[in-house]
Parts: structure tokens; sequence; C-alpha cells
């Protein structure tokens, strides 16, 4: 049974950090492109970074600021964020996909809620 679970999620001031993880049970994270999605409420869900062999993909509004990393020890991937803002505010989610970023992801997390405010 394959399991990705989310962690490390919680409050935080603007302009402040967190590291979020997706541990893995069931399938071996290097074999998969990686993608970090959000929603916020009231809004579509949307692909914030994705990371596969043929490199990292962030959207506009990340760059800079979110970054990837995979422990294959662990079998978990971390999404880094720096300078946070309040329109970060969403639940994150990971997800794997086996062909590429631009496959179906077929695997999801449930979820760890962001939120950042003063």
């Amino acid at each position: 049974q394959v399991q990705l679970v989310e962690s490390g999620g919680g409050l935080v001031q603007p302009g402040g950090s967190m590291r979020l993880s997706c541990a893995a049970s069931g399938i071996t994270l290097d074999y998969y492109a990686i993608g970090w999605f959000r929603q916020a409420p009231g809004k579509e869900r949307e692909e914030v970074l994705c990371d596969s062999s043929s490199g990292t993909y962030p959207i506009d509004s990340v760059k800079g600021r979110f970054t990837i990393s995979r422990d294959s020890a662990k079998n978990t991937v971390y999404l880094q964020m720096n300078n946070l803002k309040p329109e970060d505010t969403a639940v994150y989610f990971c997800a794997t996909a086996y062909s590429s970023c631009w496959g179906e992801f077929n695997y999801w997390g449930q979820g760890t809620q962001v939120t950042v405010s003063s």
C-alpha cells in the first residue's frame, strides 16, 4: 500500500521560513517525479513546484523562495519555503507522477496546513 505523509505545516509570520516533508512508503520516491501542490480556501488547487530527473519547475510566484530536495535514505522529499507571504497560505500536498512532471499524478498525501500571518 502506497502512502505519502506530509508534515511540517503550521503558523509562520510573513518573511519567515518553513520546511514541509513528504515521507513515502510503498514506493521509492527516487523513481518518481514529485509535485507539491497547494489549495487555498475558495481557490482551485495549483501546482507549486515539480521536481523530476529532467529538472525542477516552480511557478513564477515561488521562484527564488521555494526549493525542493530529496533524501533517498529516508525516502522523503522536502519543500523548503523562504520569505513566506500571506498569499502562500494554503493546504499543501505532495504527489507523485511516474513518468514526468507532465504525467498523471497518481499518489497523493493528505495535506498539511500552512498559514502565513502576523
